[in-house]
């Protein structure tokens, strides 16, 4: 089937973002295509290509001309891995979509356990990580401390060991299609669907080939996107600093006047001065850096810009996403703009 015939809907979508992956791509096909011929009906792979500069658009491309079940939409810059997969629910028509990584991190053959939970009834059905020793002990101590401050102060409760790695049903997908926030932070809005949903235990494996994208930079700013999506707690902090910060100054006002009075005048320190002054400047620009992220949020979300542009479709053509799926009376829920 290819863009200009009727598209019919495919029992299972598979959504796979890519961001310079040629090296995987191939790999990943020879073992995906055979999992999913032995556990769908029917089903389609939807890649997402992030603004790749390497060959994957090219390998992808013969990929189509092979197998017409294999599908691209391609970005006209890169916008991230995050909107990347909001694209991908966006377009595929599956009435279950597994989003995965390419990079075979995430095994195809656990796609049958999850296909195996979605006929059960579970309408989300995630990979549950048992072990990450993938990772650097550097990188799996910040994501230790950030789950457990996630945990702390978050609105969700996420899954232990969840991630992308994971089957939605058509419902499910509807329900995230409505959501046409900027700043994404996808654990946190799988679990804020709800949705009955199961865990399948899962090794991660090493990375076939390439390195990940994710800097420590990277990572930080999505943590920063998680907690500040889900959590107004930093604005709230500073509530309760500033309430704890005056008490303390009218203690020490009330304290220097009892002082003053018995033992008359001191001199003041330049020393203590100098502190003080130093530490409440600092605390008021902590605090003005923790507000102008969540305004910086507010900024990006009221310009009211599509999450993505696309440069290229292979076997979908320019109306086939996810928006004419939606509830045309839903004003929250615009169509990404089509390039």
């Amino acid at each position: 089937m290819h863009a200009d015939e009727a598209r019919p809907r495919a029992e299972l979508s598979v959504v796979v973002p890519i961001y310079n992956e040629a090296q995987n791509l191939r790999p990943l096909l020879e073992r995906l295509s055979p999992v999913l011929e032995s556990c769908a009906r029917s089903f389609e792979i939807v890649f997402v290509d992030d603004g790749s500069s390497d060959e994957s658009i090219d390998i992808l491309r013969k990929a189509h001309d092979l197998d017409p079940r294999v599908r691209l939409v391609s970005f006209s810059r890169n916008f991230g891995k995050e909107i990347a997969i909001a694209a991908g629910l966006d377009h595929a028509c599956g009435e279950a979509v597994v989003i995965m990584d390419a990079d075979l991190q995430h095994p195809p053959e656990m796609i049958r356990a999850f296909v195996d939970k979605w006929r059960e009834g579970y309408k989300n059905v995630y990979g549950q990580r048992i072990d990450r020793s993938a990772d650097s002990a550097m990188r799996r101590a910040l994501t230790q401390r950030f789950y457990h401050l996630f945990a702390r102060l978050g609105e969700t409760e996420l899954p232990a060991g969840a991630g992308d790695f994971r089957l939605l049903d058509a419902q499910a997908v509807n329900a995230l299609r409505t959501m046409r926030e900027r700043a994404r932070f996808s654990k946190g809005l799988y679990a804020w669907i709800g949705f009955s949903s199961a865990g399948v235990p899962f090794d991660v494996a090493e990375r076939h080939a390439g390195q990940s994208k994710f800097s420590y930079r990277k990572l930080t700013h999505f943590a920063l996107d998680g907690l500040m999506s889900f959590t107004t707690a930093p604005l709230r902090i500073w509530t309760y600093v500033g309430l704890a910060t005056s008490a303390l100054a009218l203690a020490l006002a009330f304290f220097f006047l009892l002082r003053t009075l018995i033992l008359g005048v001191d001199v003041p320190g330049y020393a203590s001065l100098i502190v003080s002054i130093t530490f409440f400047a600092g605390v008021q620009l902590l605090s003005l850096g923790i507000l102008g992220e969540y305004v910086g949020r507010i900024f990006s979300e009221v310009k009211g810009r599509p999450l993505y542009l696309v440069a290229e479709r292979l076997g979908l053509d320019e109306h086939d996403d996810g928006a004419r799926r939606r509830a045309p009376s839903d004003p929250a829920t615009p169509r990404p703009y089509v390039a």
